[in-house]
């Protein structure tokens, strides 16, 4: 009988265990050692607000600028050549020495060009020389054929030998002219202030003016251009500053975004490349502390415009949803409301926008994903769009000023 009802305590406690699980986990009615009803102990849940950073909208200027990738380029790069044939006699110059335009570089054996300005000078003479007889000649001519004395024939005849000598000596002048340039071309001299790269020549080495080696290559570094290429569909406005006669300003860039140097575009080309889209714009620097060196890149940030008075917010608070771009805004109470917004100009980090937002209103940087038209949330940073962010964050993440914010409980 005491093994039968165990046996039927067994059976009650598996069937109760059984409703239970089917149930979904619902804790049985009674506890089966006590007899007792069981209490079921949990802790209390429930939605927390999220934690997300805001910045403050403000009002302001927003530069429009353009960035591309560019190579600086020497202004002027002359290869220095021979225009004469000769012996290389001497080098005036330091590999990599500054030098300025007139500077003499290098000398030719200059014998055998003195001995031809030499020739071509005694050649002068001696034509003066037959020209002042012809002319005396002409004069006792002139005289004699008044008095019937000389024939207009012989009269004729030195006048023409007067004008032939005369013809002669221009023809003297001229290749004393040529022999004394001639000359001068032993002395090789910078067409242009520059650096000099390597000797490519060595004293003692004949050279010849068909010579494309040449003896030392001049780049001149300052001023200094950069080329580079932006998409076609920047041209309309590139072009309108520049029949305005305006300089558009652009800036040299380091390798962390800070700036190099500032300069003005001096070219655009007369067509669009139709492998790519772009057009080509060449610009100057005056590269004053040499850190712009020919063949390198450069970042090179283009301004051609400025939004004046714009509403200004972090572009990471621009969002993007089925009817069109929005940002959340923190309002009273510590609730997000969705507001419609346009951008109208965008300049990396911060945006220019237009719509239901005004000066001075919060909205969300980041943790969009996880909010709703209505949600609380706790502000843990405010900052300025564009006032610099410290180290470690991007830009326009906010700053210490509303830092351990919460919303009034």
């Amino acid at each position: 009988m005491r093994l039968g009802r165990w046996i039927i305590l067994l059976g009650v406690a598996g069937v109760a265990a059984g409703i239970g699980w089917f149930a979904g986990g619902r804790p049985l009615p009674f506890d089966l050692a006590n007899r007792e009803p069981s209490v079921q102990r949990r802790a209390p849940t429930g939605p927390t607000a999220p934690v997300v950073r805001v910045a403050t909208v403000r009002a302001g200027d927003l530069p429009v600028q353009l960035d591309a990738l560019g190579t600086a380029q020497a202004y002027n790069s002359v290869v220095v050549s021979s225009r004469v044939d000769g012996q290389l006699i001497r080098i005036n110059f330091r590999e990599g020495q500054d030098v300025k335009e007139g500077d003499l570089l290098a000398q030719i054996d200059p014998r055998a060009f003195q001995a031809l300005l030499d020739q071509a000078i005694a050649k002068r003479a001696q034509d003066q020389a037959q020209l002042d007889n012809a002319k005396r000649d002409l004069e006792r001519y002139g005289a004699l054929i008044q008095q019937n004395y000389a024939s207009r024939q012989q009269y004729d005849t030195t006048k023409a030998q007067v004008a032939q000598i005369e013809a002669t000596l221009k023809a003297d002048e001229a290749a004393i002219a040529s022999a004394r340039t001639q000359l001068s071309y032993t002395n090789i001299v910078a067409p242009i202030s520059g650096r000099l790269g390597l000797r490519l020549v060595d004293a003692g080495n004949i050279v010849r003016a068909n010579d494309t080696t040449g003896i030392v290559v001049i780049t001149q570094l300052q001023p200094i251009s950069v080329v580079f290429s932006l998409p076609q569909q920047r041209m309309p406005d590139i072009a309108r500053k520049m029949r305005a006669g305006e300089k558009l300003e652009i800036r040299a860039l380091r390798g962390d975004g800070s700036g190099l140097e500032t300069g003005v575009v001096e070219f655009v080309d007369n067509q669009v490349d139709a492998t790519t889209g772009t057009i080509k714009l060449k610009a100057v620097f005056p590269n004053e502390s040499f850190e712009l060196w020919p063949g390198s890149f450069v970042n090179v940030r283009l301004r051609i415009d400025t939004v004046r008075d714009g509403l200004l917010i972090p572009s990471s608070a621009v969002q993007f949803g089925p009817e069109g771009t929005f940002a959340f805004v923190v309002g009273e109470g510590m609730v997000v409301q969705m507001r419609p917004i346009k951008p109208v100009q965008s300049d990396g980090d911060v945006t220019a926008v237009t719509g239901r937002i005004s000066v001075g209103e919060k909205v969300v940087l980041g943790g969009q994903d996880r909010l709703r038209a209505g949600s609380a949330v706790t502000v843990s940073g405010d900052g300025a769009p564009g006032a610099g962010a410290p180290a470690g964050r991007p830009p326009g993440a906010g700053g210490a000023g509303g830092a351990g914010r919460r919303p009034p409980s």
